[in-house]
């Protein structure tokens, strides 16, 4: 299913749906951060997804970010959660979604970097690198949040 994302553009469609969503950082032993590219925009993205019925919240993120890099993680703190409304995702189906993610510094306790179904590759970027990297400005706050270290924030 194809995704438009929307990020404070004034003529992005109204949100008519709500789902809980979570996110990995994932850094290595040399601070570098994981992402995938993602096979529906190309852009580079954190791990996650939605959680499913029957799921707990650190499953749902375990889950995901095993399925799409192929790593397994343990959640650390939470980062922060982010629910602007400012920022919709537009589907094919015509669901247009409200951003709601909590998002987790997670370590590797696992497994093999794997692409999966929903990117097109998987690898690990110096932090001084972040900025010049194509991804989503929404992804970009989650990784300075995770760098400044601080309580969990909400967006």
């Amino acid at each position: 299913m194809g995704r438009v994302d929307y990020y404070n553009d004034p003529n992005a469609p109204k949100a008519n749906s709500l789902v809980v969503g979570g996110s990995a950082i994932v850094s290595d032993s040399a601070g570098c951060v994981l992402l995938q590219r993602r096979s529906d925009s190309g852009n580079w993205a954190l791990p996650g997804g939605t959680m499913d019925i029957g799921e707990t919240f650190a499953q749902c993120v375990i889950r995901e970010t095993k399925e799409e890099t192929g790593l397994d993680v343990t959640l650390d703190r939470i980062v922060g959660i982010y629910s602007d409304p400012a920022h919709v995702f537009a589907y094919d189906n015509g669901e247009v979604r409200q951003q709601f993610n909590i998002c987790c510094a997670c370590t590797i306790v696992g497994g093999s970097i794997a692409v999966s179904n929903e990117s097109t590759a998987v690898q690990f970027f110096p932090v001084d690198e972040l900025e010049h990297i194509q991804m989503h400005p929404t992804v970009l706050i989650r990784i300075r949040d995770y760098l400044a270290q601080g309580p969990p924030v909400f967006r």
